[in-house]
């Protein structure tokens, strides 16, 4: 008898359930809720942390079950951010300079207006005009379509040229390392036309929303939980059936899934396009929660960050990526943001704002020599030992 896909993956339900709760009470207690238990600040904290976990999730699919270790997944966050993030900075912009502009004598053209929020915009690079990767950026149905369709081109034309060349191993790792910086080193350019360095601030204000800080972080913190949701469910129901099984199998002997007649390069650039589609969307709810973003976000060092998060919770497992993201993004938080008190040895005081990434190197090596299966790995620990003493 055939069993629904929900019977035949329980872990689904359960965590489904976990992010609802979660949801849920972090609404009530949060300040836009009323009860004030939960800081504005902590709020947008926590909705990060769960674009992280999407991200997380995507990278897991393609690392933990396909085998490929890519090193440039946040590229295509950026790219996501990036994308919405021209929307609300032009739209923003515009109001503002039409607001300005509308107490003169006489109304102004379309062409002044359009020239004023060119210069407003594009003034800190030495520039008024709009670039042409600015087109649409008047049309949020088109910038929101460009968040999946930019990461998800860019992943199908680098996909299709790696894996038809077969690149694999630690090779196609460098590769989407390079493609990575070579995004990053672009957009720090005045020329790219997206600010140079500067990048795209002030996407925390929604264009013609005038509720408070404290509402708007709670729309984001459930769409970001939604995403997840979904985000989840759909990579849980991508690894569960045949093709589940084949990835699996690339993983594990790629030349003997390809003796057995399946393309394996299709598979790959499938689930390299997939995943990029999704970081994507990750990035595109997590940068307006931020504020800001640049180029420093794409630089190599944060695809590489995202890797140890999910080797930590263990990677292969879909809840182990999302565990070990939300523990280390937490608890990175707590060390990086001062809340951690500093230990005084006399000759030497640790400040954890110094010594967090060596602590975190430190249990990437500890977990990758004593721990392969990270964090998750604790849940198949306990499953095997009830199922030894029959509970």
């Amino acid at each position: 008898m055939n069993r629904s896909f929900i019977a035949r993956n329980p872990s689904v339900l359960i965590f489904l359930s976990l992010l609802a709760f979660f949801t849920l009470g972090v609404t009530v207690l949060s300040e836009g809720f009323g009860v004030g238990l939960v800081s504005t600040s902590f709020v947008k904290t926590l909705g990060k942390t769960l674009c992280l976990c999407l991200i997380a999730i995507a990278m897991d699919l393609i690392w933990g079950y396909t085998g490929i270790l890519s090193l440039g997944h946040f590229a295509f966050f950026g790219l996501g951010g990036y994308m919405i993030g021209m929307w609300l900075m032009y739209e923003r912009t515009r109001q503002i300079v039409e607001g300005a502009l509308s107490e003169g004598v006489l109304p102004p053209t379309p062409e002044e207006v359009q020239a004023a929020i060119g210069n407003q915009i594009f003034g800190v690079v030495g520039s008024s005009e709009f670039p042409l990767i600015w087109a649409v950026a008047d049309s949020l149905v088109l910038q929101l379509a460009l968040v999946i369709l930019v990461p998800g081109v860019l992943a199908l034309v680098f996909g299709w040229l790696a894996f038809r060349s077969r690149v694999t191993g630690v090779y196609l790792s460098i590769l989407t390392q390079a493609m990575t910086l070579g995004l990053s080193l672009y957009l720090f350019q005045n020329a790219s036309g997206l600010r140079g360095n500067n990048g795209l601030s002030g996407l925390q204000n929604l264009p013609g929303v005038t509720a408070p800080q404290s509402v708007v972080s709670l729309w984001f913190f459930w769409a970001s939980a939604l995403a997840l949701g979904l985000g989840y469910l759909l990579v849980a129901w991508v690894v569960s059936g045949k093709f589940g099984s084949v990835i699996r199998g690339i993983r594990d002997n790629e030349a003997r899934v390809r003796f057995l007649g399946y393309s394996v390069e299709t598979y790959k650039l499938a689930v390299f396009t997939l995943t990029a589609c999704i970081s994507g969307i990750a990035g595109a709810l997590y940068y307006p929660q931020a504020g800001i973003i640049n180029p420093a976000e794409v630089a190599p060092i944060a695809s590489i960050y995202l890797a140890v998060w999910v080797a930590i919770g263990g990677r292969g497992r879909l809840y182990g990526a999302v565990i070990g993201t939300a523990f280390v993004s937490l608890v990175s938080s707590w060390f990086t943001g001062g809340q951690a008190p500093d230990v005084p040895l006399g000759f030497y005081t640790i400040r954890w704002v110094d010594w967090w990434l060596v602590l975190l190197g430190l249990s990437f090596v500890l977990i990758t020599l004593y721990a392969p299966r990270g964090i998750g790995g604790l849940f198949d620990l306990v499953g095997r030992i009830r199922k030894e003493t029959g509970e």
